[in-house]
């Protein structure tokens, strides 16, 4: 490589550095709000809701996907669609996971305390648990501080926003254990594509999706 490919391949591996530094700081803090947002999850008797604005709203609606593949019914819903009336769609037998880092957004503490006052619980997944946001929450997932410069700036939601999706995975699969979800299971509501030719080896049905 020429001198400045080497440059950039030293800054594409800082990048990588760090992000992976800020997942393994996940690792010993962040697994009993896993589990304690899963037990929420399960004993839910309606949906769960998830929202955010920006990347955190991106993250929110992957999170939706990926529960709804697991057996948990999931929707995401944008927060402000949510204040333009979308709110309507959220009951007392829901439960709200709502995602910002800094919890400075206003939209969604807006809608937190607005669904807060309807009896409607709320966990707020955040670096900061004494925001505005998390304070209206009627619980809070915190997450470790993303390191400095770790997110480019400080600003750009990089390594922060791949430690909400390693949460997310991580709830993710505690579900899925905790209801028994199978292989066969998962092939029943996602026939195409590779999880569906998958579908068609033997064995797999009955398999479990989470190792024992």
């Amino acid at each position: 490589m020429s001198n400045e490919d080497n440059a950039l391949a030293s800054l594409a591996s800082s990048v990588l550095s760090r992000e992976s530094a800020a997942l393994g700081a996940l690792v010993g803090n962040v697994e009993s709000s896993v589990v304690a947002v899963a037990r929420q999850m399960l004993a839910v008797t309606g949906k769960v809701v998830t929202t955010g604005s920006g990347t955190s709203g991106i993250m929110a609606e992957r999170l939706a996907h990926l529960l709804s593949v697991c057996g948990t019914p999931a929707v995401y819903l944008p927060s402000m669609d949510a204040l333009h009336g979308g709110m309507g769609a959220i009951t007392g037998a829901d439960l709200v996971i709502a995602i910002s880092k800094t919890g400075q957004s206003h939209e969604l503490v807006n809608l937190v305390e607005r669904l807060g006052r309807k009896g409607i619980h709320v966990v707020a997944l955040t670096e900061s648990p004494a925001s505005p946001f998390a304070l209206a929450a009627g619980s809070v997932a915190a997450l470790p501080p993303t390191p400095p410069g770790a997110d480019p700036g400080d600003m750009i939601a990089m390594a922060s926003t791949l430690a909400v999706g390693a949460w997310s995975d991580a709830v993710a699969v505690v579900t899925m254990s905790m209801r028994g979800h199978t292989v066969g299971d998962v092939i029943d509501s996602h026939p195409a594509g590779g999880v569906g030719v998958r579908g068609h080896r033997p064995g797999d049905e009955t398999a479990p999706v989470v190792p024992a």
